[in-house]
C-alpha cells in the first residue's frame, strides 16, 4: 500500500487528495501547508501522519504548542516543507503547492526517487529540463495531476509517443469567455474568482479568468510530453467534461472525459498504473446533452500567445512568464492594477528578458527573482 505525503494539504487540491486517500484507505505519512494552522491541525489529528510542516514559522510555533503530546514530528519554514518531500516514510508525494514555492520540494522529491504526483505546473514551467533530469537520475515517476495533463497522460496510453500528431488542451474559457474585451477594464477580483465549472484556489481561479493557466500548461506540456510547441493546441470547451485530447497521425482522436472533479485525476495518480473504484459520481452524458468546442480568442486572451512564446524560447523564459504572472495577479488582487494590466505586465517583462538557453537551477532562480522585480517596477 502506498504511503503518501501531500504538500499544500489545506488547499482545494490538497483537501480533495485527502478525501481520495481516505476513500482508498491509503496511509497519509506527511502533510505540509503554508500558514493554515487550524486546518492543518485538524488534518494531523484525523490522519496522524509521521511528519507535518507549516511554512509560516510563527504559525508553526503556535501549532507545535497546540499539538503537544502528539507523535507527529512537526517541521517549520520552507526547509520543513522540503523535509516532508524527502522523508523516508512516504513513497508518493503529491505537490499541490501553488506557484514557484513548489519548485524546491518538487525537485527534492524527484531527487529521492519518489513517485511525484504533480499538481504544481509551475515546477515544470520554471525548470522542466532540471526536474526531468532529476527524475531520470533517480528513477522517479512523474504522474500529472492537472486535469488537462492527466487526460493527455491517460490518452497517450492508446499509442506510441512517435505516433502523436498533436494534443488539445481544453479550457472552460473561464468567467469572461463571453465578456467583450472592452469591458475587461471594469472586471473586479470578485468577478474573476467566480469560475463557472471548477472549484479552485484563488490564484488558479484568476489564472483561469486570464487564461494564463493555459499559457502555463502549454509550457508544462512541452516538457512533460516532449512535444514541439506547434503540437500543442488550446480549445475552448465550456462544459469541462472533455479534459483534453490526443490526436494520432492516423487521424484518431482519444479523449479523456469525466465530471469536473479533481478527485478523479488525483486518484489516477495515487493508483497508477492501476485503477480502482472511485468516489466521484459517474458521468451522465444524457444529462449533459451536448459538448461544444470553439477556438480561443487570442485578442481577448493574449496570454495564450505568451505561453507559446515561452515554450518556443525555452531556457529561462518559462520562469519569467510564471514569475511575472504571479506578481501581476497579486497586484490585481490588491486592486493596484486593472485586469487588462496583467497581460501587459507579463508581456513587457518577457520582452525585456535575455533568455539563458540551458539554465542551471541558479539561473532559473535568478530569472525568477529578476522577473518579480521587473513586474513590480514595470517602468524601471
Amino acid at each position: 500500500m502506498r504511503r503518501i505525503a501531500i504538500l499544500g494539504s489545506t488547499g482545494s487540491v490538497g483537501t480533495s487528495a485527502l478525501d481520495v486517500a481516505a476513500h482508498l484507505g491509503l496511509t497519509v505519512s506527511g502533510l505540509a501547508a503554508r500558514s493554515s494552522r487550524q486546518a492543518l491541525r485538524g488534518q494531523i489529528e484525523r490522519f496522524k501522519p509521521a511528519r507535518a510542516a507549516l511554512a509560516d514559522p510563527a504559525e508553526c510555533d503556535a501549532l507545535r504548542r497546540a499539538l503537544n503530546g502528539t507523535k507527529t514530528v512537526l517541521h517549520g519554514g520552507p526547509d520543513g516543507v522540503r523535509e516532508i518531500a524527502a522523508a523516508p516514510e512516504s513513497d508518493l508525494v503529491l505537490c499541490a503547492i501553488s506557484g514557484a514555492a513548489g519548485l524546491g520540494p518538487v525537485l527534492e522529491a524527484a531527487r529521492r526517487g519518489k513517485t511525484l504526483a504533480l499538481a504544481n505546473k509551475e515546477a515544470l514551467v520554471m525548470a522542466g529540463p532540471l526536474l526531468l533530469e532529476a527524475a531520470r537520475a533517480s528513477g522517479a515517476d512523474i504522474v500529472p495531476v492537472d486535469s488537462e495533463h492527466s487526460a493527455v497522460f491517460q490518452a497517450l496510453r492508446g499509442g506510441a509517443r512517435g505516433e502523436v500528431r498533436r494534443i488539445f488542451l481544453t479550457a472552460s474559457g473561464g468567467p469572461f469567455a463571453r465578456t467583450p474585451r472592452e469591458e475587461f477594464a471594469s472586471i473586479t477580483p470578485e468577478q474573476a474568482l467566480k469560475h463557472p465549472t471548477w472549484t479552485m484556489g484563488g490564484k488558479i481561479s484568476i489564472d483561469s479568468a486570464t487564461m494564463f493557466n493555459k499559457a502555463l500548461e502549454i509550457v508544462e506540456a512541452k516538457w512533460l510530453f516532449d512535444l514541439a510547441p506547434s503540437q500543442i493546441e488550446v480549445i475552448i470547451h465550456p462544459q469541462s467534461i472533455v479534459h483534453s485530447m490526443v490526436e494520432f497521425v492516423d487521424g484518431s482522436v482519444i479523449a479523456q472525459m469525466g465530471p469536473p472533479d479533481m478527485r478523479t485525476p488525483i486518484q489516477f495518480a495515487f493508483t497508477y498504473p492501476d485503477r480502482a473504484a472511485g468516489n466521484v459520481p459517474p458521468l451522465d452524458l444524457a444529462r449533459v446533452k451536448s459538448l461544444t468546442f470553439e477556438s480561443p480568442d487570442l485578442e481577448k486572451f493574449p496570454s495564450l500567445r505568451l505561453g507559446w512564446r515561452a515554450a518556443e524560447a525555452g531556457g529561462t523564459m518559462g520562469a519569467v512568464l510564471n514569475a511575472a504572472n504571479e506578481v501581476a495577479v497579486e497586484l490585481f488582487m490588491r486592486r493596484e492594477i486593472g485586469f487588462p494590466r496583467i497581460f501587459e505586465i507579463v508581456r513587457d517583462v518577457m520582452d525585456r528578458h535575455a533568455v539563458v538557453p540551458r539554465p542551471g537551477l541558479e539561473d532559473v532562480l535568478r530569472a525568477d527573482a529578476w522577473a518579480r522585480q521587473e513586474a513590480r517596477c514595470p517602468m524601471s
